[in-house]
């Protein structure tokens, strides 16, 4: 199967992060089009968006299990804030757990990005910053902005990350094997 006809529904907090994720998918020679993208956002002004994701995650990893998932993907992004990346995956296992799933199997594509802080440290870091992840960096009022930046990322990924890439970030980069092997 070619990946023009892969199923994505990508799960997120924001419009950064959906932007963020499109952009790397589609530099990645998936098919970005509305006929096969399927964006879960937090609406804007109801409540945190990690809430959000993690609300809605059982439901979504649900309806990946009941379709064909071997033609699909799902693809989530959750910010750790000041949680750490294995206690947010933790969260995400347990809401399976209360939904009476099972925990993800290595041969779903079910990956789930979760970039400590938020988005923004990704983002800093790959335009050439020097960031921590404890650190709340700005958002830019144009998503779009990130577009170079998740460039970077794409051939960082194939190339191997810097010794000093966030950690969340480097996870990242292991995690994207769920989807496409490099």
């Amino acid at each position: 199967m070619t990946q023009n006809r892969v199923q994505i529904v990508i799960l997120c907090e924001d419009l950064q992060q959906q932007v963020f994720a499109s952009h790397f998918l589609k530099r990645r020679g998936f098919n970005i089009h509305p006929k096969n993208l399927t964006i879960r956002t937090s609406p804007k002004g109801k409540g945190a968006g990690e809430q959000f994701v993690r609300n809605h995650y059982a439901a979504e990893v649900k309806a990946y299990r009941r379709k064909n998932y071997r033609s699909g993907m799902l693809v989530v992004l959750i910010d750790a804030d000041n949680e750490t990346v294995k206690a947010t995956l933790k969260e995400l296992d347990n809401a399976l757990i209360e939904n009476s799933q099972e925990l993800r199997k290595p041969d779903e594509k079910i990956a789930i990005f979760v970039p400590k802080r938020n988005i923004e440290t990704w983002i800093h870091y790959l335009q050439g910053e020097t960031v921590d992840e404890e650190t709340e960096y700005s958002k830019s009022n144009n998503e779009s902005a990130c577009k170079p930046s998740v460039e970077n990322l794409v051939n960082q990924c194939y190339q191997g990350l810097e010794e000093n890439a966030p950690p969340s970030l480097q996870a990242a980069c292991e995690e994207l094997q769920r989807l496409l092997p490099l």
